[in-house]
């Protein structure tokens, strides 16, 4: 098997940390080229299409005839690390996409969407005059369904992880 070096912990933190905003794929190639991982932009693709790692979102760029670029969200970065270390331990892009990998991917875009329908009902709050029973009673219900949105995603995530741990382990032990 080939040489590769794998993104250590920190690092990973490091680069979701200065890219937020998220990465072009050709960036996220870039970032494990160095290290001997082999990731062409058509196995990156077909991670995409595979659903083991997000889709991109368009961000329009600034001047005139531009265009837009697609924007990954970090944790496609931490994914590619994981895919590519079970890989590396045998496993196929079957046994990945049944393993938690896969459903981990819905979940946080079910976290960004729900953030997304609320930072939106918030913008929107926001435009309205200061004070007023009714102001506070809607930012009251957005907190609230804030906190029901954040214990829904985790929710999720601990049944997915309870649904593919057998199937995670029994990988693990092949």
């Amino acid at each position: 098997m080939e040489s590769m070096d794998l993104l250590a912990p920190e690092e990973l933190e490091r680069i979701e940390r200065e890219n937020a905003g998220g990465l072009p794929a050709n960036a996220i190639l870039e970032i494990f080229r160095p290290r001997g991982v082999r990731l062409s932009e058509a196995t990156f693709r077909k991670y995409v299409q595979a659903g083991l790692l997000p889709r991109s979102r368009r961000v329009g760029r600034k001047g005139k005839h531009q265009g837009s670029l697609g924007l990954y969200p970090v944790e496609a970065v931490r994914r590619i690390n994981v895919i590519k270390k079970m890989m590396a331990e045998g496993h196929t892009l079957e046994d990945i996409r049944r393993s938690f990998v896969f459903h981990r991917n819905h979940i946080d875009q079910l976290q960004r969407d729900l953030a997304e329908v609320l930072d939106g009902f918030q913008e929107e709050l926001g435009g309205r005059p200061p004070g007023g029973e009714r102001r506070r009673s809607l930012e009251a219900q957005l907190a609230t369904l804030r906190q029901r949105a954040q214990d829904l995603v985790r929710d999720v995530a601990r049944l997915g992880s309870a649904v593919t741990a057998r199937e995670d382990e029994t990988l693990r032990s092949q």
